[in-house]
């Protein structure tokens, strides 16, 4: 017989009668009165086993058995005894009445029980080979397969052809920090690993392989976070010859087949929203929709209040001031409590805000009251220095009702849109927003669009790629990059799923005339612009096609497909928030002889002391 004729976790009541073979681990090893039972597990999940004592050899062999033994074993599959059907497996109406047992392998004692859900990240990636066994863990890794054959489907059927690009390749620092790569062979140079394949794909496109893919690694020396790896898998896509919708059309239907096919999912509509939209009402250009929260513009009606922090940021040039009600958050029962709102005035700081100010709504009915006593009503230590019209647009414009909480944010408009949009989802998400109906569970994509070309950089004092240097203008837009750059539209968008980009890209520039005019905005001059990217300038004289595409993060994808909190579960081998792997203790040291091949030498004040 071979080794193995079935998974233990596919074996069903069809086998009943059966002879078959299993290889697997211990689950568990069970004693009961003289009777062994052994959940063994793969890949599948499980199956019981039972070895009974008529059978002494292999008896003796299944009192030895221990946790996470590697086993073989060859039985009946019979029926299991009534009121032992296990409901929750696909072999729960089965057990293999054991005849043969083999242990392939014993194991040392683990370092931790594979269905303990406590784990410290530290423990689980320090034992990753282990932590992999688990059917949390294989069941992710399972769905990530399945994504990226869906994908790879989805792909070929509509004529995109996988084409490889180099992995060592040339720095051009106009991102995050690349990875370099010495050469031994130039002195003195380095190879940049690929942040993504744009440019190559833009090549290939003036090569005329019109729809190309791959699913590739790509690597960023950049601060680390749930949603960010060192190295991350990108689904990267380019085409020719179709229009920005066309290019959004193809793409969305991509990302709905496989949540069909994968997970059974019907995500529905994406709806369409403007960049600038979305800042205005969300404070964030990936919104999470299933949040119902939003943002209240108000800087046009503080620029005359007592209050300064309001009037001061009305006023100055890029400030904003917003409010964000809180439905129920002045309860006396069930409201947000003292303790809660200094909580998130300490949250807000995170990101620059100074702190937050509220109003809580008891009783709209009392009005404006007199001099004496201010908006009875109103409970919050700034009405008194905000005149009543301004109280009155505060709660004609949120809508407020009794009950109600104000939350403010009044800064320069990054700062604003960054802690408010993360107080947006914070208080939604939390236990008090779900169980005020402030949070909708489900799925929610759209699409993001018409992205500004740039941002001025006040550190830098010069404009920046908000996406990168090769994303076209809108039509009409070109000669602005000389005159006005912060008009610049973009033929950009992004893909947006529960909060999460999932997904972005543009319409490439394909006319050399244009791909200057960029370069001019963000002050590369011609010679720079020749040694960065002269290999694609030249090709763009070439005839090069119009074009365009997106990247997807498959790690990004899947991480919403199962719900992890990070994409560290999705991904087999990853590193910590500190860009080190655990399991290999990389990175680690070299020696001498390595690095004078390199032509490198170390300065003893960049060494790192090992912890």
């Amino acid at each position: 017989m071979v080794m193995r004729s079935h998974y233990c976790g596919l074996v069903t009541e069809a086998l009943m009668g059966q002879t078959v073979s299993l290889c697997g681990w211990v689950n568990r090893r069970r004693d009961h009165g003289g009777v062994i039972f052994v959940d063994l597990r793969d890949r599948e999940g499980y199956v019981q086993v039972v070895c009974d004592p008529d059978r002494a050899a292999m008896f003796e062999t299944a009192e030895g058995l221990r946790n996470e033994f590697c086993i073989q074993v060859k039985g009946l599959v019979r029926a299991r005894p009534e009121g032992t059907i296990n409901e929750h497996l696909k072999s729960g109406k089965i057990e293999v009445l054991c005849h043969e047992l083999t242990v392939l392998n014993p194991s040392v004692t683990p370092p931790f029980q594979l269905d303990d859900d406590n784990l410290s990240e530290t423990t689980r990636l320090t034992h990753r080979v282990l932590d992999l066994r688990r059917p949390y863990m294989q069941n992710n890794l399972m769905l990530r397969y399945k994504t990226a054959m869906e994908v790879r489907k989805f792909l070929d059927a509509h004529g995109f052809i996988d084409i490889e690009t180099p992995m060592l390749g040339k720095s051009t620092p106009e991102g995050a920090r690349d990875y370099l790569v010495p050469s031994r062979v130039h002195a003195g140079t380095f190879f940049a690993l690929p942040q993504s394949p744009q440019l190559f794909k833009q090549l290939l496109m003036v090569a005329g392989f019109d729809r190309y893919y791959q699913i590739t690694k790509c690597f960023r020396d950049e601060d680390l976070r749930a949603d960010r790896q060192p190295e991350f898998t990108q689904i990267d896509i380019e085409t020719s010859f179709l229009a920005e919708q066309e290019i959004r059309d193809l793409f969305q239907d991509m990302i709905s087949t496989v949540f069909k096919n994968t997970l059974n999912v019907d995500l529905g509509e994406f709806p369409v929203m403007a960049y600038a939209q979305a800042m205005h009402r969300y404070g964030s250009d990936k919104p999470d929709l299933r949040v119902k929260l939003e943002l209240t513009e108000l800087t046009d009606v503080m620029a005359d209040v007592d209050f300064k922090v309001f009037s001061g940021a009305a006023n100055m040039k890029g400030g904003r001031v917003v409010a964000l009600r809180i439905p129920g958050g002045a309860r006396e029962a069930g409201g947000l409590s003292r303790g809660e709102i200094d909580g998130y005035a300490e949250f807000v700081k995170i990101y620059g805000a100074k702190g937050l100010a509220y109003i809580k709504v008891n009783e709209q009915a009392k009005g404006p009251g007199d001099k004496a006593l201010r908006w009875p009503g109103l409970q919050s230590p700034i009405v008194k220095n905000i005149h009543d019209q301004a109280i009155a647009q505060i709660l004609a414009r949120t809508g407020a009702q009794d009950g109600d909480l104000i939350f403010f944010g009044a800064d320069k408009v990054k700062v604003v849109n960054d802690a408010m949009g993360a107080l947006r989802l914070k208080i939604g998400l939390s236990e008090f927003g779900r169980k005020n109906g402030l949070f909708e569970a489900g799925w929610r994509p759209m699409w993001v669009v018409d992205f500004p070309m740039f941002e001025f950089d006040d550190e830098a004092q010069r404009y920046t790629a908000v996406h990168h240097p090769f994303t076209a203008p809108k039509d009409g837009h070109e000669d602005w990059m000389v005159t006005a750059p912060e008009k610049c539209i973009a033929k950009g968008y992004d893909m947006v799923l529960n909060g999460w980009e999932i997904g972005g890209g543009s319409v490439r520039i394909h006319q050399a005339d244009v791909q200057q005019k960029v370069f001019d905005a963000l002050k590369i001059g011609p010679e720079e612009a020749q040694q960065k990217f002269g290999f694609l300038l030249d090709a763009l004289q070439y005839g090069a096609p119009p074009h365009g595409g997106l990247a997807f993060g498959l790690d990004r994808i899947v991480t919403l497909m199962t719900g992890a909190d990070s994409i560290r579960d999705v991904i087999a081998f990853p590193k910590t928030q500190r860009a080190q792997d655990l399991l290999t203790q990389a990175p680690t040291p070299v020696d001498e002889k390595q690095l004078r091949e390199l032509h490198i030498k170390l300065r003893s004040s960049d060494l790192v002391k090992p912890e």
